[in-house]
């Protein structure tokens, strides 16, 4: 920016007058004047100049008239020589002095023009020594003159910030703003009303700079001065003392706004500061009554405890309780101790005292309640640390309680299950544990699948806490991703085995459009796929099939069923027949979730069977009941006589009819046996007939099986002596009692016995071993005989299936029969185990039932 100075001409015209600025003061108006009277000289020579112009103005109109007189002369030279000459000379002789006078003038301005150079030298001299002086880096002036745009004069240091250039005026770009706002406002002051300032600025340096502003000679003057040394010190703590000033006073203002008591005492503890909370919860009428009055909203004790525990270095910082309004209130205290005493503030915490207390029985309850889950759960803090788990996590993780109790941190937690492989193998580790605990910085629940080396599946969420911190909670899917395998399979298993069906099937939806159908249904009704396709409405399935059958009986009667909305779904069943011949079965059958059934059974050929088996099943029948007649009349024809013959000889037997020859004895004696033999057969014949007519019936009754033993081992005996083999019982000193037919349960027992005597080498024992299993009896018969291969394990129970040509004893093969039959009535179960040459075992449970009844033969 082109600056003018005092005394220097802008542009050759005008001269600045504005006033120069040097040292403290600014030039006066008599050192203005003294600058004009240097400048003296300068003026006479302009003036001589002046002159110097007008008489050269004025000789040229006098030498242009001397040359036309002298033309005119020599004109009228020949006319009047005489008075030619007489006028030439007159002129000449004017203009001769015209030209000594301007000679001497021009002599006068040469040394006027010297003294006009040597003042305005010295000029030059003392506006370079102003300007030297006005140039000090350390200053910047700024000169308003009314309206036109401001000069600025000097610079500022660099280290201050401020511009150089036009942006010096935009005080907002290199002042704090609370400086620059002041600054403005000053100015506006100092050009409006002409009211001077000084006042400290700060630069966005931390610099210090000091403003001055002046008015004079109609200008105005603001100098910028950058301050050292204590100068700027004192400035310094002007600001300082300033901004304390005002921080006091709005902490103050902030305290008094406040709803918490805040006091400060002296050293002695006198108070000399409060807010007004702390005057109202004394109730006093303001604080400044409180501070006079003394009044104290602590306690003594609370004041002595504080006193005495309170240290620069330690401020006291505890709950204590005091009464404010009557009430019993609990407040957080804090008190410092600073070099002119001491300052505390006391928070109500009455309410947050029973939140946190209602908030410890809500944890408390929450950590019961998820203890009890059977999802496992785990809580970290803010600092990643193990915080809460419940007992479902230990066991999914099968972690020592020791190191849970030690709050181990989630990474740590990671690594220890990782270590004892029970995490989903990575391949790059560090980034799979990187992104599982990226959920602290996350937004939104983290969801993941754990595939575990154990087998299970699980569904990990992570959610943060708004606070830090994150709940992880695992989720075991192992069963549902189980069931949903085998639900899929499933589903493709029934799709396959409905789509082999022999049987016609379709599925309906609520809404009476079919789900599915399988190839059997629609060749059965003659309809393509097209037309049997899903979601296609019963009613147009029921065209479909109307060439087939179209009869009330048929689809609409379907129709009905599928579409009702009664309460109740009924199911229905029923013959057709259709055109073609064919003789369809169908059922509907209710599903679940609304869903109906419907199926075709192709009846055709049993339709036709019908009648054939019809008329057998009546000759069956027939032959049946001749059978029933047979067995009662066997009943009575043949046990009748044999009761006689076996009474008769026991008759003969008897001294009383008289002696026999030892011949006759022996007779007697086959006759006997065979009579007893025979009656058995016919007895274990008439058993069967029985079970096989089904009309035998258990007689049930309490037995006592310890006397149920010495029964059977009294009847067993003789056969068992005849065989010469022993009878091992092995059985508890009292089995009890057990609910079944005596008499069945005696011959299942006898018959064992006596097929085991019947197979056992003579000279050895057979084996009878009893004992309870809850309600049931358990016996086993075993021998040591020659055994049972395996191909013939399967047959021993078929009638008349009999190994006579291993046994001491032929029979009809119909005792393992019958005691397969009379367990079987019981509900019991029979097993064998044989191996040829060790001997066969046969075992036999017979279950009690709760109350004694009849059971029919099945």
């Amino acid at each position: 920016m082109k600056s003018s100075l005092p005394g220097q001409a802008d542009d050759g015209v005008r001269a600045d007058r504005r006033p120069l600025m040097a040292g403290q003061g600014y030039q006066s108006a008599t050192a203005h004047e003294a600058v004009k009277q240097e400048h003296g000289p300068l003026a006479r020579f302009l003036k001589s100049c002046a002159a110097g112009t007008a008489l050269a103005t004025l000789a040229r109109p006098a030498l242009a008239q001397a040359e036309q007189q002298a033309a005119a002369s020599a004109h009228l030279f020949t006319s009047s020589q005489v008075i030619g000459v007489s006028v030439v000379i007159g002129v000449i002789s004017a203009a001769l002095l015209s030209t000594l006078w301007l000679v001497r003038q021009r002599g006068n301005l040469e040394n006027e023009s010297r003294e006009i150079r040597s003042a305005l030298s010295d000029a030059q001299q003392r506006i370079s020594q102003y300007q030297a002086l006005i140039a000090d880096k350390n200053r910047r002036i700024v000169i308003w003159d009314g309206n036109a745009r401001p000069e600025l004069l000097g610079q500022l240091p660099p280290e201050t910030g401020a511009p150089q250039d036009g942006e010096f005026l935009a005080f907002g770009l290199w002042l704090k703003s609370r400086s620059a706002s002041e600054l403005e406002k000053a100015i506006d002051r100092l050009r409006d009303e002409a009211q001077s300032f000084d006042m400290v600025v700060e630069t966005i340096r931390d610099e210090i700079l000091e403003a001055q502003g002046r008015v004079s000679g109609g200008r105005a003057f603001v100098r910028f001065v950058a301050l050292n040394n204590l100068r700027a010190e004192l400035a310094e703590l002007r600001i300082e003392r300033d901004r304390l000033m005002t921080s006091i006073s709005a902490f103050q203002t902030m305290l008094d706004a406040i709803d918490m008591p805040a006091w400060q005492r002296d050293p002695v503890g006198r108070l000399t500061w409060v807010n007004q909370a702390y005057g109202e919860a004394v109730e006093a009428r303001s604080p400044q009554q409180a501070i006079n009055e003394g009044h104290e909203m602590l306690t003594t004790v609370a004041r002595e405890r504080i006193r005495a525990t309170t240290t620069p270095e330690s401020p006291f910082h505890d709950k204590i309780s005091t009464v404010v309004r009557g009430n019993r209130t609990f407040f957080d205290v804090v008190d410092v101790r600073v070099p002119g005493g001491s300052a505390g503030i006391a928070i109500d915490v009455s309410d947050i005292e029973a939140v946190r207390a209602e908030l410890e029985r809500t944890l408390k309850s929450h950590a019961e309640t998820l203890d009890h889950l059977a999802t496992p759960v785990a809580i970290f803090d803010g600092e990643r640390r193990l915080q809460f788990y419940n007992q479902a996590f230990v066991a999914l993780w099968e972690l020592d309680i020791a190191f849970l109790e030690g709050r181990p941190d989630n990474s740590e937690l990671l690594e220890r299950l990782r270590a004892a492989k029970k995490l989903p193998d990575q391949l790059n580790w560090k980034s799979w544990k990187d992104a599982a605990l990226s959920v602290y910085r996350a937004l939104d629940t983290q969801t993941d699948l754990w595939h575990l080396p154990n087998g299970q599946t699980l569904r990990v969420f992570a959610t943060a806490h708004p606070q830090g911190g994150a709940t992880w909670v695992f989720e075991n899917l192992t069963e549902q991703v189980d069931l949903e395998t085998r639900y899929n399979t499933l589903v493709k298993v029934q799709g396959e085995t409905i789509d082999h069906l022999s049987e016609g099937v379709a599925v309906f939806g609520p809404d009476g459009r079919i789900r599915l159908s399988n190839p059997a249904f629609r060749a059965l009704w003659g309809i393509t796929e097209t037309e049997a396709k899903p979601g296609t409405h019963i009613r147009a399935l029921g065209e479909a099939c109307a060439p087939s059958y179209d009869r009330p009986d048929g689809w609409k009667t379907f129709a009905e069923l599928i579409t009702s909305f009664d309460d109740e779904r009924r199911s229905g069943q029923g013959t057709l027949e259709l055109f073609s011949g064919l003789v369809l079965d169908y059922a509907v059958i209710p599903l679940p979730n609304a869903q109906t059934m419907l199926t075709f059974v192709n009846m055709t050929d049993s339709v036709r069977a019908e009648r054939a088996l019809t008329e057998k099943n009546e000759a069956l029948r027939k032959a049946d009941e001749l059978k029933n007649d047979f067995v009662q009349h066997v009943s009575y024809e043949l046990r009748s006589p044999l009761t006689n013959i076996i009474g008769f000889t026991d008759l003969l037997r008897t001294p009383g009819v008289g002696p026999l020859t030892e011949r006759q004895a022996e007779y007697i004696d086959h006759i006997s046996t065979s009579s007893s033999v025979l009656l058995t057969l016919v007895n274990d014949i008439l058993d069967l007939a029985t079970v096989d007519a089904g009309i035998m019936r258990l007689n049930y009754a309490d037995i006592d099986l310890n006397g149920l033993l010495d029964d059977v081992s009294m009847q067993i005996a003789d056969r068992l002596h005849e065989s010469g083999v022993a009878l091992e019982i092995t059985a508890p000193a009292y089995l009890g009692s057990i609910v079944a037919d005596p008499q069945r349960l005696k011959q299942i027992l006898l018959k064992l016995l006596s097929n085991a005597a019947n197979f056992s080498p003579e000279g050895t024992s057979i084996s009878l071993e009893c004992h309870r299993e809850g309600t049931d009896f358990v016996f086993a018969v075993s021998d040591r005989g020659p055994g049972i291969s395996p191909d013939m394990i399967a047959t021993v129970f078929d009638r008349f299936a009999t190994g006579a040509k291993s046994g001491k004893r032929g029979g009809a093969g119909l005792g393992l029969s019958i005691v397969d039959s009379f367990v079987s009535l019981h509900h019991g179960d029979v097993t064998i185990d044989s191996e040829p040459g060790k001997g066969t075992t046969v075992v036999c449970r017979i279950p009690s039932v709760d109350v004694p009844h009849s059971a029919a033969a099945e």
